[in-house]
Parts: C-alpha cells; structure tokens; sequence
C-alpha cells in the first residue's frame, strides 16, 4: 500500500471493489477473523484452518502485510518464532467481518434450520 504508485491508476466502480482486492477470496478473511482473537504462529493457523496449505497461508499472510492489515513480528529466540497479528489499520476490517459472519450464521439458520448441523461450534462470531 506504501509502495510507489505507476502513472497508470487503476481506476475502481465501488469501494466494495477495493475492498475485495485486499481481503477477497477465500482464506484471507479467515486469517483476519482469527487474528481478531490475538496474534497467532503459522502453525496456529494452519491448525485453525485445515483446508489451507502452507504454501497458500503464506502466499496470503504476504499479501495481508503487503497492504497492512497484518504485521509479522519475529523473536530474536531458538528455534526462531515468528508471530502475526492485525495491525491498527487491519482491526478496520473488524465492523465488516462480524456483519459477514452474522450473515452466515443466519444464513446457515435459514438453509438448515439449525446451524448447529453443519457450523463447529468454535466461537462462533466474535463480539
């Protein structure tokens, strides 16, 4: 976000359309959404979303730092720890990503009748 603009400027309809480009598809707002609850390891991570390979959470937590929505910390230890958590800029994200997650879950209400069939009960939406 920081890194000098082209003379060619991409040129946005909406601002959703913006939005999208930084924390669309499927994982990054998943990264974000766990990181809400605190900074987490890779390994957290990947243990939080099993789907995921470590090829794409990184390819992914590089595109979040790129535009600042996560920062990585690094601890001066053996073996080396690395950390992520949402930056100031990143908790931004947090009014949009409760409203998408309430949506799911009512969503989930109204295909199943109950979301408990088919939603793991981790949490659920964070407040």
């Amino acid at each position: 976000m920081t890194e000098e603009r082209t003379s060619v400027q991409k040129k946005y309809r909406v601002g959703v359309e913006a939005a999208l480009e930084v924390m669309g598809g499927k994982w990054k707002p998943l990264i974000i959404y766990h990181l809400m609850t605190g900074p987490k390891r890779t390994s957290e991570l990947r243990r939080l979303m099993p789907g995921i390979t470590q090829k794409m959470l990184t390819t992914q937590l590089r595109g979040l730092e790129k535009d600042e929505i996560v920062a990585r910390k690094v601890y001066n230890e053996m073996p080396p720890k690395v950390e992520y958590e949402l930056t100031s800029y990143g908790w931004g994200l947090k009014p949009a990503l409760d409203h998408l997650c309430y949506w799911g879950e009512s969503h989930l209400e109204k295909v199943y009748g109950d979301k408990s069939k088919v939603l793991e009960d981790f949490g659920g939406c964070i407040e």
